[in-house]
């Protein structure tokens, strides 16, 4: 095993994460239908900062990301720090990694914390699959940037008589991969059947999802981390994720057809993430900025890794890239483990990353370890439901799992969790948290 890597200041200051929040996932085009993400980060950061009473001057960045992002506010860190009263003075900008964007942030503003630069900043992301950036044709795309040029009607006229009736229609945002053409169901068909997983045991995990989001929020333990929420017109709060199932059986979701590959599929609308709108957001400070402050840390940063495979084959194998190497860093194996939390794209592309983390044949000859980074206890895996349930805005994903993490490890008495997410582009993301 390598050396681990202490996540600390100059000073010997752990990284601290003081709070997290989100808003409720909502389906697409339910409770946030027409609330654009910059909106919804902007909610979740003027909570999270009420709740906080931390002084407005404090945070001295912003870290933000959102996936499917608005052509009008290309930068939606900024606008969230404009638009929530925070000091204008405050440094901010927009990170991007698909379905770790937020991992990402968190990332960055503790690359911050540790190179001296802050002392306490946020990270974060939003995204809304009800409100996207609609767009044009190539060919009318074109056209419109000439007859800005043309000088005569007529020229202008003979440039729009070019286009067919086809290049009026509008083009929504791409749901595949820009290098393959493959869609993320078609990957999760692919692993699937690469490691020959069934539909039982997709719909099993699926229904195991539901039933721990359910059981969570009936218990009261989703209460202090999801904010209350009022849209327009204003009239009843959005208090709650509207994508749990918790009544749902086996045999509902084998009733549902593949979407994919409808004839040899085993991938359904009910095991995968459904297209969800919401943000989510965390405090990270210094140690010592924290104790200044009066703060009580809900737990620390322990590692970080993130991780790049092939995206032809299997490309969302990245907790099982990913994992290792946040454990290694973090100086621990999987046994010392309290929690493990993985982001649920796909019930297919979660069982595979768990069967591949236990093999040994894998570590061996695809990551070139020595040894497997062990088999995932069932008693301490997505204890509380995972994506399948809650639901997935892309770049809001990671803070949620952060937050969720930490406070479970806190009724537990304190511990290690580690959260791990695979991402577009064949991408992965793995973090190791304490908390005492």
């Amino acid at each position: 095993m390598r050396q681990a890597l202490p996540l600390v200041t100059r000073q010997g200051d752990r990284i601290a994460i003081v709070s997290g929040l989100r808003t409720p996932f909502a389906r697409q085009a339910t409770a946030f239908h027409g609330i654009p993400a910059v909106d919804l980060g902007k909610m979740v950061v003027g909570e999270l900062l009420a709740r906080s009473e931390i002084p407005a001057d404090a945070i001295e960045q912003l870290v933000f990301g959102q996936v499917v992002q608005m052509p009008e506010a290309p930068n939606i860190a900024r606008e969230i720090v404009l638009g929530t009263g925070m000091n204008v003075h405050t440094d901010a900008y927009s990170v991007s990694r698909a379905c770790a964007t937020s991992f990402q942030a968190v990332a960055n503003v503790a690359e911050s914390l540790m190179a001296g630069t802050i002392r306490a900043g946020i990270a974060g992301g939003a995204d809304s699959s009800s409100v996207l950036p609609i767009g044009v044709s190539k060919a009318l795309a074109r056209v419109l940037v000439d007859v800005n040029k043309a000088r005569t009607t007529r020229q202008r006229l003979t440039l729009f008589s070019r286009l067919r009736l086809r290049d009026l229609l509008p083009v929504p945002p791409a749901v595949a991969e820009y290098s393959t053409g493959l869609r993320m169901g078609d990957t999760a068909e692919q692993m699937a059947k690469t490691y020959g997983i069934t539909r039982e045991q997709q719909d099993a995990l699926a229904h195991r999802s539901h039933q721990r989001a359910a059981q969570a929020w009936a218990e009261g333990k989703l209460a202090e981390e999801v904010m209350t929420t009022y849209v327009p017109p204003y009239k009843n709060p959005f208090a709650e994720d509207n994508n749990i199932r918790g009544t749902s059986t086996l045999a509902d979701y084998a009733k549902l057809r593949p979407a994919f590959d409808r004839k040899h599929g085993s991938v359904t609308a009910a095991n995968s993430t459904p297209l969800t709108d919401g943000a989510a957001a965390v405090i990270l400070m210094t140690e010592s900025r924290a104790k200044e402050l009066g703060l009580r840390p809900l737990g620390y940063l322990r590692s970080y890794a993130f991780t790049a495979i092939d995206v032809w084959q299997d490309m969302l194998l990245g907790p099982a890239w990913s994992t290792p190497l946040a454990l290694e860093r973090a100086g621990l194996t999987m046994a010392d483990l309290t929690l493990f939390d993985m982001h649920e794209a796909f019930a297919a592309q979660t069982l595979a990353n768990l069967q591949l983390l236990g093999s040994e044949r894998f570590a061996r000859e695809v990551l070139g370890r020595a040894q497997a980074t062990g088999e995932v206890d069932d008693a301490k895996f997505n204890v509380l439901g995972g994506s399948i349930a809650y639901g997935h805005p892309f770049a809001a994903t990671g803070a949620r799992m952060i937050t969720q993490t930490l406070h479970e490890l806190r009724r537990r008495g304190g511990g290690f969790g580690l959260v791990t997410a695979c991402a577009a582009g064949g991408l992965g993301a793995a973090m190791v948290l304490e908390a005492e």
